[in-house]
C-alpha cells in the first residue's frame, strides 16, 4: 500500500514516530516536501520527491503522474487543508477540508464557535500591510493578545495591555513578516491544559492531556507540561462540544484549552498529533501503538473500541529555554537513564557552537527533557526530572 506523506522541514514526528510506524505496517512511503534535501540529510531511505505542498493542485499533479495512493497524510499544522483536499480528489479518507481551514484559521474558528452559539471571544483581524492604529479606534478589551492568524508555536504571540503598546507590536510583527495577517483577540484568563483526541469519524478515543506552564508574560513559551491522565468529565464535555461543532472527529488532534471557574474556553486548535518530541512521550506512556493507529485511520481502518492504553503511568517534559541571544558554548549531551524507575530522555535542540537569536517562542528551545514513570507516581517522576536538570549546565556566550 502506498501512503503520501506531506510535510515541510523535518520533525521528530516524522522521522521518529511516523516513519517508523508507517515501515512496521508494511507501508511503501513517498514522502512530498518543498525541502527534499533537508530530508534526505535527516537520513531517511524513504522515495523523497519535491513538491510545492503548500498547494493542493501541485500535490495531486505530483500524485497523478507517479503511483496511485492509498493514504494521503500530514502532520504539519500548514499542510492539513492541502492533505485533506489531495486524499478526497483521490477518494480516500481524510479529514475535511473545511474543518481544516476553520481550525487553521484563528479567525475564522472564532467566528465559527461564536455561531454555533458556544463560546464567543472578542477577536478582530488585521489584514497584512494594515495600519494597526485604526485599532485604537475600537472597544478592544485590554489585556489583549497578539498573534498570526495562521501561525504556530507561540511565533509573534504577544500580551498587550495598552492601545499604544497594541500598535507598537503590531508594527514589530508587520517589520518580521509583512505578509501575514494577524488576530486580535481578549485575554482568555485560566490554567492552560490540552486534550489530546484521535478518531475514525465514528469512534473517538480520548488519549489524556497535560497541564502546560508557560513563561512569563507577555510572551507565551511552553516551558514544561505535566501528564494529566483524565480532565474532569465537565470539562471534557465542554471541549468536545466546541470540537463537534468545529467539526473536528477524524484522525488525530491536539487542543489547547483554559480552565477558568470551572468554564472552558479553547485557545487553539491544532488538527495533528501533539508536537515537540510530546508525542513520542505519549505513546510510550500509554504503552500504543500510537502512530499506526493515526496511520491506519487514513488507511480507512476502524480503530478498536478500546486502544488499550496504560493510564496509571506519571509524566513531565521539561524544555530547558534560552534567556539570551548568543553562541551555546555548554549543553549536555544526549541522555537515556533510569532512576529510581523514572526513564529520562534528554535530546539536545541545539547544537554547541551554533548561534541564535532570542525569538521568544519555542525556537528558543535548547534541548527537551522527556520523564516517564509507568510504576512511578507523579511526585517521583518531577523530582527525579527537577534533579536531573539541576545538574546539568547550558551556557550561552554573546
Amino acid at each position: 500500500m502506498r501512503l503520501y506523506l506531506l510535510a515541510l522541514n523535518p520533525t521528530d514526528s516524522v522521522t521518529e514516530g511516523f516513519l517508523p510506524a508507517a515501515a512496521r505496517l508494511g507501508l511503501d512511503v513517498t514522502l512530498l516536501t518543498d525541502q527534499p534535501e533537508a530530508h534526505r540529510r535527516a537520513g531517511s531511505d524513504i522515495e523523497v520527491l519535491e513538491c510545492d505542498v503548500r498547494d493542493f493542485r501541485a500535490v495531486i499533479t505530483r500524485i497523478s503522474t507517479h503511483h496511485m495512493p492509498d493514504a494521503v497524510f500530514t502532520n504539519s499544522d500548514h499542510l492539513q487543508t492541502q492533505a485533506a483536499l489531495a486524499a478526497s480528489y483521490f477518494g480516500l479518507p481524510a479529514k475535511d477540508w473545511r474543518t481544516a481551514l476553520r481550525v487553521k484559521d484563528k479567525a475564522q474558528m472564532r467566528r465559527h464557535l461564536a455561531a454555533s452559539g458556544l463560546d464567543a471571544v472578542w477577536s478582530t483581524e488585521l489584514a497584512a500591510g494594515q495600519d494597526p492604529a485604526g485599532l485604537t479606534a475600537l472597544d478592544v478589551p485590554y489585556p489583549c493578545v497578539v498573534k498570526p492568524r495562521e501561525g504556530v508555536a507561540s511565533e509573534d504571540v504577544v500580551l498587550v495591555d495598552s492601545p499604544e503598546d497594541l500598535v507598537l507590536r503590531c508594527k514589530e510583527i508587520q517589520t518580521r513578516r509583512p505578509q501575514t495577517p494577524l488576530v486580535v483577540e481578549e485575554y482568555l484568563a485560566g490554567e492552560l491544559y490540552t486534550l489530546e483526541t484521535l478518531g475514525d469519524g465514528h469512534v473517538r478515543h480520548i488519549l489524556s492531556g497535560f497541564h502546560t506552564q508557560l513563561s512569563p508574560r507577555p510572551y507565551f513559551i511552553e516551558e514544561r507540561l505535566v501528564h494529566v491522565p483524565a480532565h474532569p468529565e465537565p470539562v471534557v464535555k465542554q471541549i468536545l462540544t466546541q470540537l463537534d461543532a468545529l467539526g473536528v472527529g477524524f484522525g488525530v488532534c491536539h487542543t489547547e484549552f483554559v480552565v477558568h471557574d470551572g468554564r472552558a474556553r479553547i485557545i487553539e486548535v491544532n488538527y495533528r498529533a501533539i508536537g515537540d518530541q510530546m508525542d513520542l512521550l505519549l505513546a510510550r506512556l500509554l504503552d500504543i501503538p500510537l502512530f499506526e493507529h493515526i496511520l491506519r485511520t487514513h488507511l480507512g481502518e476502524p480503530l478498536p473500541a478500546d486502544l488499550g492504553a496504560r493510564t496509571d503511568g506519571a509524566a513531565v517534559v521539561d524544555y530547558p529555554c534560552a534567556r539570551r541571544a548568543g553562541i551555546l558554548t555548554a549543553a549536555p549531551a544526549a541522555a537515556d537513564l533510569v532512576v529510581d524507575g523514572v526513564e529520562l530522555t534528554y535530546r539536545p535542540l541545539r547544537a554547541l557552537g551554533e548561534r541564535h537569536e532570542l525569538h521568544h517562542t519555542n525556537r528558543d528551545y535548547i534541548g527537551v527533557l522527556r520523564a516517564v514513570g509507568q510504576d512511578a507516581d507523579q511526585r517521583t517522576v518531577e523530582r527525579v526530572a527537577a534533579d536531573y536538570l539541576a545538574a546539568q549546565r547550558w551556557e550561552i556566550a554573546p
